[in-house]
């Protein structure tokens, strides 16, 4: 019941429209009921009276309804309609935003296929159900007890019989809908996961071609598609049985109808005309039953729908704003990272970062080496606060960071991966994505420093050029120097670069140096590098551990203490780790 009204609260916004299609449904419904009646009255009266006016009169007022039905029906097909994409819009709308501010994590544990396929497929079911749902309920319910009630006028045996029909209908089809329900919601699941198979494979189809697996793909893709084949047969036999025995019964009607009338119109029961209204209304009768079989079967697949998108819905967001957290327009940088630790998972057993401690003077350049796992990046996470801490507190500014509002607090902050993620469009729109409302002239001088504005001339659509899906049409180096261009343009007090340089040539590292030592003037900025001829200019260097912090200093003072920095510095130059390091 609970997912119904969260259901129907989507119309709110559409409450007009949503009683412009009920009343013209309804319409229809009472129209439909009253040709029977017109025809047992012509049958009854006029035609044995001879009255011709009266046949010619109650045809012309039936020729007059019938066209306020057609201009029902279009009512009802296209504003009907209509009301349903507005809905399938809020809610796609609602989800896409919920989305936007789940916490990492999420994004760790599920496939992009798969959230794909709650924001698409799932949510053209909830349409569809948002429009024919509450129509065909209305007009099978109304058509059901209004023919009822008129058939009981007529005869109230006959008509009981029938109705007797109707109850093992109703039974039958309450009893079937659970099964129905199940296979539907099964069909959605395997729906997300054949989406995420296919985005996953298109995303790395280069890897595919170079490693020739294009079978061993088709084999992989192949599994999928045969579950989602199963899934949609054991649907399709659900539901086989379930129209199957509806239709059954619903034709049975006419039989009783045929058989049980002719008798009673034997006997004297009732008369020809009665007959014919009985004949009538039961083809309409069958109509809204039928309705409600179709209503069922896309109540079952628009809620499993629904229920998905309830699922993701009612999964907590990021801890976006304690109470009294601030508004802080610029941070100056000051960062303390006080006794913090810090695990991924609350059933890992090991902490990433125990009881650890550090401090960055604002403008200052600090980097952080070591081996992998010791927690570097996960530094680079935690003063975002792409993941909170689980113990201890992070200061900017003597602010613990929780006390700003994220959205300054992230505003505040710039960041250049070493997996650099480029958006598909223009090369202008990747740049201002740093600062949307950033002007032409911003744009270039962003990309001046960037040392990528040189290259942007040389295109033949310059900064409107499109650099394809995950920016394929550019190499790793400019890429690199788009990100860059980025964070510039954003201007933020403080900078963090993950191994920015690592996957890059040397030529293209010297111009991403450049790059990066005019976009670290005058701020905080925290490098995590494995190229360490990346990092000797910074202001202090701090080397890693699973015990913490093991060294600090300047890169001469560290080489000259021959620990582990001098020996992965000369190692690098060597062009090998030594064993005691690896």
């Amino acid at each position: 019941m609970n997912k119904i009204k969260r259901f129907a609260k989507y119309y709110k916004n559409h409450m007009f429209l949503f009683i412009v299609d009920m009343v013209a449904a309804i319409s229809v419904a009472g129209i439909d009921l009253l040709f029977p009646m017109f025809s047992r009255e012509i049958i009854n009266d006029y035609i044995p009276n001879k009255n011709v006016n009266g046949i010619l009169v109650l045809t012309a007022i039936i020729v007059g309804l019938y066209i306020i039905r057609l201009g029902l029906y279009y009512i009802m097909a296209y504003w009907g309609h209509v009301l349903g994409s507005r809905m399938e819009y809020d809610v796609r709308k609602d989800l896409f935003s919920h989305i936007q501010n789940l916490p990492f994590n999420y994004f760790d544990e599920n496939k992009t296929g798969q959230i794909m396929a709650r924001l698409t497929g799932d949510l053209n079911e909830v349409s569809e159900l948002a429009h024919h749902g509450p129509e065909d309920l209305f007009i099978s319910l109304l058509m059901i007890f209004g023919s009822f009630f008129i058939l009981m006028s007529i005869n109230i045996e006959l008509t009981l019989i029938i109705f007797s029909v109707v109850i093992v209908l109703i039974i039958y089809t309450i009893t079937r809908r659970k099964s129905m329900t199940y296979a539907f919601r099964n069909v959605r699941k395997k729906n997300a996961e054949i989406n995420s198979k296919i985005e996953n494979s298109i995303s790395g189809i280069r890897i595919s071609k170079s490693f020739a697996n294009r079978d061993y793909e088709i084999d992989r893709f192949d599994e999928f598609n045969t579950e989602y084949k199963n899934s949609k047969n054991n649907a399709y036999r659900a539901m086989g049985i379930f129209s199957s025995g509806t239709h059954f019964l619903a034709d049975l009607l006419s039989v009783i109808v045929i058989s049980v009338g002719g008798i009673f119109v034997y006997k004297g029961i009732i008369n020809y005309g009665d007959l014919v209204a009985y004949l009538l209304y039961t083809s309409f009768f069958i109509r809204p039953i039928r309705r409600l079989i179709q209503f069922t079967q896309q109540y079952q697949s628009g809620m499993a729908g629904f229920e998905r998108f309830i699922e993701i819905m009612d999964l907590e967001t990021e801890t976006i704003d304690n109470d009294d957290a601030i508004e802080v327009d610029t941070l100056k940088g000051d960062i303390k990272i006080d006794n913090i630790s810090f695990k991924y998972n609350d059933n890992d057993k090991k902490y990433v970062l125990t009881k650890f401690n550090l401090e960055i003077e604002k403008g200052k350049t600090i980097a952080l080496v070591g081996p992998s796992g010791v927690g570097k990046t996960t530094i680079s996470n935690l003063i975002p606060r792409y993941y909170d801490v689980n113990e201890g507190t992070i200061y900017i500014d003597n602010m613990d960071i929780k006390n700003i509002k994220l959205f300054n607090l992230r505003n505040n902050i710039g960041i250049v991966q070493q997996d650099v993620f480029i958006f598909y469009g223009t090369i202008r729109e990747n740049i201002i994505y740093g600062k949307p409302s950033a002007s032409e002239e911003e744009v270039i001088e962003a990309a001046k420093n960037a040392n990528i504005h040189e290259f942007i001339e040389t295109l033949e659509y310059k900064y409107d050029t499109i650099v394809g899906e995950r920016g394929i049409k550019l190499s790793g180096g400019q890429k690199q120097r788009i990100a860059i261009a980025r964070v510039f343009i954003k201007n933020p007090p403080i900078l963090i670069l993950d191994e920015a340089t690592s996957s890059l040539d040397n030529q293209n590292e010297i111009i991403i140096q450049d790059s990066i030592e005019k976009l670290s003037k005058g701020r905080t900025t925290i490098i995590i590098a494995h190229r360490l001829s990346t990092i000797m200019s910074a202001d202090e260097i701090l080397v890693l551990a699973d015990t913490g912090i093991i060294e600090r200093g300047n890169h001469s003072g560290l080489l000259s203490s021959n620990g582990l920095y001098s020996k992965l510095f000369n190692a690098q130059f060597k062009g090998f780790i030594p064993d005691s390091v690896s």
